[in-house]
C-alpha cells in the first residue's frame, strides 16, 4: 500500500482526497502543517504528500531538499488558487492537485508515486510468467529474505509489491529504495538513518528505511551496485535485526522482511570479489527469476493493451484497440529494454495515435542492439539506414564521441541514470563521474527523472 501523507486540514475537500486515496488502498498520514508535516516525513517518510495551498509549500520543499528527503510534493487548491499552484510547481512541487478532487487523478498520483493500484497486479498470460506468478504466491507466505533476479526493465519492483501484498505483512508499510540512485553518503543515511548533527545538514534526526519499513517488507533495488562498506553494515542489520543510526548512541530493534533486486550475476560477483559471500547467502534464502520479455512472448500483446488502456485513462482519452498491424510490429520487436520499454512505448503510442485505433504509425521501436533481429522498417525507399555509416567519425576525437553517446542515451533514457548506464555497459559509478567532468566543462547534462536541470558554472 502506498504511503500518503497529506499536510492541511481533513475538512471538507481535502477530506475528501483522503478518503479517494485510502479507497484506491493509500496509506494514510495527516498533519495540519507545514512543520508537522516535515516532522513526519522526517520521522516516517511517505511516498507522496499531498500538501493543501494555504500551507507554505515552498518552505516545505526547501526544508526537505536542505535534509536531502525524497518525497514528491503535490499542491492542492481550487482553481482560483492557480498563481499560488504556479509558485509551488516552481519551487520543485510535482504536480497540482485540483479540488474537489478527481479520483483517477489522485490514482494516477499514487501509481506515479511508485505504487501499485489496489486490485493490479503483474500482467502475465505466459506459461512461464504464470508459473513464476505461483512460486512468488507460495513464498511470498514466508518472512525469509528473497532475491529477485532479472534484466533491468522486468518488473522486479512489480513483483516485490505482488509479493508483499499476498504476505502476513501486507497491512505494513512497503518501502523501495534504488541502491544505485544515490552515493555511499547518502545512502547510508536513507538506509539507517541518522541522529541531529550527525554530518552537516543533519537538523533533526530521521529514521532510515529500514525503521520506515518496521512491521513491513522493505525492497533494495539494484542490490548489486552497493558499495562493499554499506554491505558489511546491511550484513549485520540482517543478522542482529537492529540498527545503529549515524550519530545514535544505541541501536534500535527492526522487523522487517528484505526483499532484494539486481540485474546481475551475484554470484558472479562474488567470485569477482565484488560482493560479500556471506551476504549473498543471507539474502539468497529464496530466490525468483524473471525471464526477459523476448521469454515470455505470449505477455507482449496483454501488456500491451494494459499499458495503453491505462494511459489512455490518464490522458482522458477514449478506449482504443491495438490494430494488427500495430500489434505484428510489437510482437516482432525484440524488447532490450524489457516491459519497461514496452511500457514507455505504448505511452507514446496513446499521444500519437489518431484515430479509433492504434496505428503502426505510433509505434516508435528503438533500434535493436547488435545480434539482435530488428523490427520491421518503416522508412521511405532509399532512406538511409540508421547509424550505419562509421564514416561521419573519421576526424573526431574518442573522447568527443563517447559523451556524445552518454549524453544521448541519457536523453533516451530520459534522465534515468541506472538505465543509460545498464545500456552503455559501464557502471553507475563511472557514468556519475564522467556526468560530472562534463558539467564542469560547462556541458548540459539532463536531469534525473522529477528533477530540475542543475545550472551550469557561471550561469545564472
Amino acid at each position: 500500500m502506498p504511503r500518503l501523507l497529506i499536510i492541511g486540514s481533513l475538512e471538507g475537500e481535502l477530506g475528501a482526497a483522503a478518503r479517494v486515496a485510502i479507497a484506491r488502498g493509500a496509506r494514510l498520514a495527516h498533519a495540519e502543517g507545514a512543520a508537522a508535516g516535515l516532522a513526519r516525513l522526517r520521522a516516517d517518510g511517505a511516498d507522496l504528500a499531498l500538501v493543501d495551498l494555504r500551507h507554505d509549500v515552498a518552505w516545505l520543499i526547501g526544508a526537505l531538499t536542505a535534509e536531502r528527503i525524497a518525497c514528491p510534493v503535490v499542491a492542492c487548491g481550487r482553481a482560483e488558487d492557480a498563481d499560488a499552484a504556479v509558485r509551488a510547481i516552481e519551487a520543485g512541487a510535482r504536480d497540482f492537485l485540483p479540488l474537489p478532487p478527481d479520483p483517477d487523478l489522485i490514482l494516477a498520483m499514487l501509481e506515479a508515486a511508485g505504487a501499485e493500484p489496489a486490485g493490479d497486479g503483474p500482467v502475465a498470460q505466459d506459461p512461464a510468467m504464470a508459473a513464476l506468478l505461483a512460486r512468488a504466491g507460495q513464498l511470498a507466505r514466508a518472512d525469509a529474505s528473497l532475491l529477485i533476479t532479472g534484466e533491468s526493465g522486468t518488473g522486479k519492483e512489480v513483483l516485490a509489491r505482488h509479493i508483499h501484498a499476498r504476505s502476513r505483512r501486507a497491512r505494513g508499510p512497503f518501502v523501495a529504495l534504488n541502491c544505485a540512485a544515490l552515493p555511499e553518503t547518502l545512502l547510508e543515511s536513507e538506509l539507517f538513518g541518522h541522529e541531529k548533527g550527525a554530518f552537516s545538514g543533519a537538523v533533526a534526526a530521521r529514521k532510515g528505511k529500514f525503521e520506515q519499513a518496521d512491521g513491513g517488507t522493505l525492497l533494495l533495488d539494484e542490490l548489486g551496485e552497493m558499495d562493499p562498506r554499506l554491505q558489511a553494515k546491511l550484513l549485520r542489520v540482517i543478522q542482529e535485526r537492529e540498527v545503529d543510526r549515524l550519530g545514535g548512541g544505541a541501536p534500535v530493534k527492526v522487523d522487517v522482511r528484505l526483499l532484494a533486486a539486481t540485474n546481475r550475476d551475484l554470484a558472479a560477483e562474488v567470485a569477482k570479489g565484488r560482493f560479500r559471500e556471506d551476504l549473498f547467502f543471507r539474502l539468497n534464502v529464496l530466490a525468483l527469476h524473471i525471464p526477459p520479455l523476448r521469454a515470455r512472448r505470449a505477455d507482449i500483446l496483454p501488456l500491451a493493451e494494459h499499458f495503453a488502456a491505462h494511459y489512455g485513462r490518464a490522458n482522458g482519452m477514449p478506449a482504443r484497440a491495438i490494430s494488427a498491424l500495430a500489434q505484428a510490429r510489437l510482437l516482432a520487436h525484440p524488447w532490450p529494454g524489457n516491459v519497461r520499454e514496452l511500457e514507455n512505448c505504448l505511452h507514446r503510442a496513446v499521444l500519437l495515435a489518431e484515430g479509433a485505433e492504434i496505428g503502426p504509425e505510433a509505434i516508435e521501436l528503438t533500434a535493436p542492439r547488435a545480434g539482435e533481429a530488428p523490427p520491421p522498417s518503416t522508412a521511405a525507399p532509399g532512406a538511409a539506414p540508421r547509424g550505419a555509416p562509421v564514416a561521419g567519425l573519421v576526424g573526431r576525437k574518442v573522447e568527443e564521441v563517447e559523451r556524445e553517446l552518454i549524453l544521448e542515451t541519457l536523453s533516451h533514457c530520459l534522465g534515468n541514470r541506472t538505465r543509460a548506464a545498464e545500456i552503455l555497459g559501464i557502471s553507475i559509478r563511472t557514468l556519475r563521474n564522467k556526468l560530472q567532468d562534463y558539467r564542469a566543462m560547462g556541458v548540459a547534462v539532463p536531469p534525473p527523472p522529477g528533477q530540475a536541470p542543475i545550472p551550469l558554472p557561471g550561469l545564472a
